[in-house]
């Protein structure tokens, strides 16, 4: 009976701490940040079957991949801003290791909600637009979600301020897009659409390049998200 109220305790514990935790992170805002993704996605697939471009699997993660990222921008870029505005950071610092616990923990909770509402969007999509397998979408759009949403974290931890983090990613991003024509047959293409062959490409070798780009994207992700942690160790720059 006692082993039993421990484990309803502990769970109980969890879920407010993950409220908690969740509350910080978005901040109250993130509900906007939602309805403009969302938003965004209407407005390119409306305007997609207006102009009667084929419909595609590739068409329809082109059309996910922006709101996406839009998506996981603000708790990514924001995080260690908010938790300095509501003085966690101060509280963090004074807790031996555990911040580094504390924002593995948060990631890990970012990355589950985005994945779980482009999951959502895939499924609007799949009943509005085209006929896709909404859990496959979901899974190749989470790589470079993922990538700039690390990227973003990194950052932050260097410069300690959501707008000034902001700034820099909406710049990197545009750099991306315009060098997406370069290396658009390449592994190192951020925004690879898995889903749309080029043409005249072997089919074997575009597998091969789509596992290379995955590779390349994971493991940026780890490093990403390994420096951030890393730079939390600098209390003084923080506090």
């Amino acid at each position: 009976m006692e082993q039993k109220f421990d484990i309803k305790n502990s769970f109980k514990n969890t879920v407010r701490m993950i409220r908690y935790n969740l509350k910080i992170i978005f901040a109250g805002r993130f509900i906007w940040f939602l309805l403009a993704a969302f938003g965004f996605f209407l407005f390119f697939a409306i305007q997609t079957v207006w102009n009667g471009e084929a419909l595609t699997d590739g068409t329809v993660y082109n059309l996910l991949i922006f709101p996406g990222i839009l998506l996981i921008f603000y708790p990514s870029v924001f995080g260690i801003q908010n938790d300095d505005d509501s003085r966690m950071l101060e509280i963090l610092f004074g807790i031996p290791n555990y911040r580094y616990k504390i924002w593995l923990v948060r990631l890990l909770m970012i990355y589950v909600l985005i994945f779980l509402i482009t999951i959502l969007f895939s499924a609007v999509a799949s009943v509005l637009l085209y006929k896709i397998n909404v859990l496959e979408m979901a899974y190749q759009l989470m790589y470079p979600i993922v990538f700039m949403g690390s990227m973003a974290f990194m950052f932050s931890t260097i410069i300690k301020n959501g707008n000034g983090t902001a700034v820099l990613m909406v710049l990197i991003g545009v750099a991306l897009i315009i060098l997406q024509d370069a290396v658009e047959r390449s592994q190192w293409n951020v925004f690879l659409n898995p889903f749309q062959i080029p043409n005249n490409f072997n089919e074997i070798i575009w597998q091969g390049l789509i596992t290379k780009n995955r590779i390349f994207l994971g493991a940026s992700m780890i490093v990403f998200i390994l420096y951030g942690l890393y730079n939390l160790q600098k209390r003084e720059k923080f506090v």
